[in-house]
C-alpha cells in the first residue's frame, strides 16, 4: 500500500515540478528577452522575474529532497544535505518575499488613498518594495540558522550522551518551528493587510462611481479586481503551503520516510506550482505571450498532422 502511495505522490511531485518550472522559466524568458532587446523592465516585471528564478530554486531543492529521502537516502550525505536544505530555505524565502513585494507594489500604484503617508509612500513604491526586502533578509539569516542547527541535531542524534543530545534535539525543533511559523505568518500578514486595503479602496471608488452616476465598469476597478484576484490565489495556495510546511516540521523528528511527512511534501509543492501560473495569466505582457505560443504550437501541431 505504502507502495502504492508514494507512485502516486511521485507522479505528483514530476507533474508539479514540470508544470511550476514550465511557468517559471516562460515568466524569466519573456521578461529576460525584452531586457536583452533593450526594453527597460518594470518593477512588477524584475519581481515577477526574480520570483520565477527563485522558484525554479525552490522546486529543484524540492525535487531532489524528494528522490533523497524516498528513494535514495544514502544520496544524503552530510555536505549535500546541508547544500540542498540551504538552497530550499533561501529560494523558498525569496519566493515568499517577491509575493509579498509584488502585493504591496499592487496596492501603492492601484489604491487610491488621501492619506499623506500613503501618498508619500505611493511616490516611492520601488523604494518601500526595496526596503521591504532588504528587511526580509534578517528573517532569513534567523531561518538558516535554526534550520542548520535543527539538522545537525538530526545527523548527530546517536552521537555523544543519548539524554543530552535528546534535550538539545527537542530545543533545536522547538526553535526550528517557532521561527518558521514567524517566518511565513509575517508575510502572509503584509500580504492579507495588503489585499484588505486593496478591497477598501475597490469599495470607495465603487462608491464614488455609484454617487456620480458613471457605474463601476471602468479601467480602474478592472485593475482593482484583477489585482485582488492575484493577492487571493496568492493567499489561498499560501495557506495551502503554509500548513504543509507546518505539519512537516512536526513530522521531522528524523530522516526516515512517513506517509505524513511525504503527503504534505508534495501538497506543498502546488503553491509554487499553480501560482505562477495564475500569474501568468493576470499580467497582460504573459498572458499575451502565453497565447501566442499556445497559438504557434497549435499551428505546428496541425501541420504535422
Amino acid at each position: 500500500m505504502m507502495s502504492l502511495l508514494l507512485s502516486i505522490l511521485s507522479i505528483l511531485v514530476i507533474a508539479e515540478f514540470v508544470v511550476g518550472n514550465f511557468a517559471n522559466v516562460f515568466i524569466a524568458l519573456v521578461n529576460g528577452i525584452d531586457w536583452v532587446k533593450g526594453k527597460k523592465l518594470s518593477c512588477t516585471d524584475g519581481i515577477l522575474t526574480a520570483l520565477a528564478v527563485s522558484r525554479i530554486g525552490f522546486l529543484g531543492s524540492a525535487l531532489l529532497n524528494w528522490y533523497a529521502t524516498v528513494y535514495n537516502l544514502a544520496f544524503y550525505s552530510p555536505e549535500v544535505r546541508i547544500i540542498v536544505h540551504v538552497i530550499w530555505v533561501v529560494s523558498n524565502h525569496c519566493s515568499l518575499w517577491f509575493v509579498v513585494s509584488l502585493s504591496i507594489l499592487y496596492l501603492l500604484k492601484i489604491a487610491n488613498f488621501s492619506n499623506l503617508f500613503f501618498l508619500h509612500l505611493k511616490w516611492k513604491a520601488k523604494r518601500v518594495v526595496l526596503i521591504v526586502l532588504l528587511g526580509s533578509l534578517v528573517f532569513l539569516v534567523c531561518h538558516l540558522s535554526v534550520v542548520m542547527l535543527d539538522v545537525k541535531m538530526v545527523m548527530n542524534d546517536n552521537e555523544g550522551n543519548i539524554t543530552w543530545v535528546t534535550n538539545l534535539r527537542h530545543i533545536a525543533h522547538l526553535a526550528n518551528m517557532t521561527v518558521s511559523t514567524t517566518v511565513y505568518i509575517i508575510p502572509f500578514a503584509m500580504s492579507l493587510m495588503a489585499l484588505l486595503l486593496l478591497l477598501f479602496s475597490m469599495w470607495k471608488h465603487l462608491k464614488k462611481m455609484q454617487l456620480s452616476g458613471n457605474g463601476s465598469q471602468d479601467i480602474s476597478m478592472k485593475v482593482h479586481v484583477r489585482a485582488m484576484q492575484t493577492v487571493i490565489s496568492f493567499l489561498s495556495l499560501f495557506i495551502v503551503f503554509f500548513l504543509a510546511e507546518i505539519t512537516t516540521i512536526w513530522n521531522s523528528n528524523s530522516w526516515k520516510i512517513n506517509s505524513v511527512h511525504t503527503v504534505f511534501q508534495v501538497v506543498g509543492l502546488l503553491y509554487s506550482s499553480c501560482h505562477s501560473l495564475i500569474l501568468i495569466w493576470g499580467n497582460k505582457k504573459l498572458r499575451q505571450a502565453i497565447l501566442l505560443l499556445l497559438s504557434q504550437l497549435w499551428c505546428w501541431l496541425k501541420e504535422r498532422e
